[in-house]
């Protein structure tokens, strides 16, 4: 069963909600944490769903209500109330509104929260999100981002779910929002344009490059709305991030599901940056054995030029114990596709493997050192005092060792000499 540190919320009621500002991190904490929230989508994600997970965790429904207000909608009106799903409880979070109607323009959404008094952030987070969106309707009906015209998603209710959701990140002092795979659900959905296969198309190119499942009862789990949400707020998508949890929440969603609890569960903590916070890269691999060690050079070569962050060949042995080679790339993800492409080009292989990891590194700068050969660049990784190492730039080391005709290691080993004299080590 789940313990709660404060007794559950009726319907309106606020006096009894936890605000989780800066001032309540534990004394301990370092300067360097990070407050995070992960969203976990077991169940999926909807806009009013994450509502009702915020406020589940402490958001304060009197501050909810402030932050739509600022939209300047009148007839807008918010209520929460506990309710079950799967037999665990959770927070209900319901946005109604008085003769609304749903068709409106992008550019109609974006004048009313440009001229809103929300906060900048909160105006900047809800303006990406619906750009996003924008973009997607854009592509699915060929037309520009600025004729865009949303059915569901332009009505008021929805409008506010991607507000207050911004908003409520914002008043709990989430400074970073990470997000796991999303199950997106089966079977049909009706939309505007009629009946369609789960998950509906927008949602379907707005999860493009996003880890996805389908698993549970045949309804759809991901909304337009939640997807773009999703997207456009978290930094990297995958397991939790190491975290100390102060708080989690639930927000419950319309249908209640015999096989599943139809819930969002947000957790929020703080993360310490112990170096450098975890960044997700993607790993791609090749395991080759019809092509020439020159050819394997050359691409290994033109991979380095093109960006990637690393490259390595390790021997292997393939089927019927051929000798062979496994090519692997490690790529930003905003490079996967383009270095995945490169891949395919430059070298034998008919296929790549794609799997996302996360990758801490320590903190590293360059130093410029004069040696009596020239300017070398020195790396440096690790915290200031603690040691750490140098590496005098191969590149330039290996110049300078052609141009005045000595070996390299003598290039290298002044470098690496005059960093540590000028380091008063």
């Amino acid at each position: 069963m789940r313990r709660r540190r404060t007794p559950r919320r009726v319907a309106g009621d606020t006096s009894r909600c936890a605000s989780m500002n800066r001032e309540s991190r534990p004394s301990s904490l370092n300067s360097s944490d990070v407050k995070v929230c992960y969203l976990d989508c077991f169940s999926g994600i909807a806009g009013d769903m994450l509502l009702g997970a915020l406020v589940d965790a402490g958001l304060e429904l009197a501050a909810l209500r402030e932050e739509i207000g600022r939209l300047g909608i009148s007839g807008l009106s918010v209520r929460a109330e506990s309710v079950k799903r799967g037999g665990l409880a959770a927070t209900k979070v319901y946005i109604e509104a008085e003769h609304d109607h749903s068709h409106r323009a992008l550019s109609t959404i974006e004048r009313i929260i440009s001229g809103s008094t929300l906060d900048v952030k909160v105006k900047d987070d809800s303006l990406r999100v619906f750009r996003r969106l924008g973009e997607v309707e854009a592509a699915a009906h060929g037309i520009s981002v600025e004729k865009v015209h949303f059915h569901e998603i332009g009505a008021w209710d929805s409008i506010a779910d991607i507000v207050g959701a911004c908003a409520g990140l914002r008043a709990l002092g989430i400074e970073q929002v990470s997000c796991s795979p999303i199950n997106v659900g089966s079977g049909t959905v009706r939309v505007a344009h009629g009946t369609m296969p789960v998950p509906a198309p927008a949602t379907a190119r707005l999860l493009e490059g996003v880890p996805t499942y389908s698993e549970g009862p045949r309804a759809e789990l991901t909304t337009p709305t939640g997807a773009a949400l999703a997207v456009s707020l978290s930094k990297e998508f995958g397991r939790p991030p190491p975290m100390r949890i102060a708080a989690s929440g639930y927000g419950a969603g319309t249908g209640d599901y015999p096989e599943r609890a139809n819930l969002l569960r947000v957790l929020i903590g703080m993360a310490e940056q112990a170096d450098s916070p975890p960044e997700q890269v993607w790993v791609l691999e090749a395991s080759i054995d019809d092509m020439t060690p020159e050819m394997a050079g050359f691409a290994m070569e033109r991979l380095l030029e093109a960006g990637a962050l690393d490259v390595t060949l390790a021997p292997v042995y393939m089927k019927k114990n051929r000798p062979a080679f496994t090519l692997t790339v490690l790529a930003a993800p905003e490079d996967r596709a383009r270095l995945g492409d490169m891949m395919l080009a430059e070298t034998s292989t008919i296929g790549i493997r794609e799997h996302a990891v996360r990758r801490r590194t320590l903190p590293r700068s360059w130093q410029e050192v004069l040696t009596k050969y020239g300017i070398v660049r020195v790396k440096v990784s690790g915290h200031p005092g603690d040691g750490g190492s140098i590496a005098p730039e191969y590149e330039d080391c290996r110049r300078l060792a052609r141009d005045h005709g000595v070996p390299f290691k003598r290039v290298w080993e002044q470098a690496h000499q005059e960093y540590l004299r000028n380091a008063g080590a």
